[in-house]
């Protein structure tokens, strides 16, 4: 007698490649824009789906500088938002954790193509990669944890979640920041 068995398929994030030392080590002040960039992955639940977000912020004055929404986190997917940046300045730092899709020869490629230096948070030590952990803690806690979006469909998420980066570099002051908003305080700077 056979018994029906559904076979897993199994996600292919990219090959593992390396990871690299924490260059920023906890330290989240830079003096210039572009210098000091953090990036990671989050979820967004909604009902009984989820999407994800991949996003990079600039360290400088927390401005989410790229993004990507997707339903699968892939090296592809990481990739998308690392095409998004501007030119940057030499020694350029990216942090993240040491997920797949950054440990990938792919991603490393890439930023390496880009002039950027690589740096990695300790495994299992989110406290290393605080400044897009708080992003994120923010972005669902303003949002996706105040209204109830249990019967959503992926446009209404997408739409929050770009309105909500929107509001958060344009509009929304941060005490660090004297009291502006993220991109306030990079022109004033200037």
């Amino acid at each position: 007698m056979a018994v029906p068995v559904k076979v897993k398929k199994r996600k292919k994030n990219g090959q593992p490649y390396a990871v690299v030392d924490n260059i920023l080590d906890r330290n989240f002040q830079s003096d210039h824009p572009l210098e000091k960039l953090v990036t990671d992955i989050t979820y967004l639940p909604y009902g009984q789906k989820q999407l994800y977000l991949s996003s990079i912020l600039d360290v400088y004055n927390g401005e989410v500088i790229a993004f990507t929404i997707g339903d699968k986190q892939d090296t592809d997917f990481v990739l998308h938002t690392l095409d998004q940046l501007p030119t940057l300045p030499e020694n350029c730092v990216l942090h993240s954790d040491q997920g797949s899709v950054y440990t990938s020869y792919e991603y490393q490629k890439a930023v390496k193509t880009k002039g950027i230096t690589m740096s990695m948070s300790r495994k299992g030590t989110p406290a290393d990669n605080a400044s897009i952990e708080s992003f994120h803690s923010s972005l669902k806690s303003e949002t996706f944890y105040l209204n109830s979006i249990d019967r959503t469909t992926t446009a209404i998420v997408e739409r929050t979640v770009i309105e909500y980066i929107h509001y958060y570099n344009n509009i929304r002051i941060q005490t660090k920041l004297n009291n502006q908003s993220p991109i306030n305080y990079r022109q004033l700077a200037v």
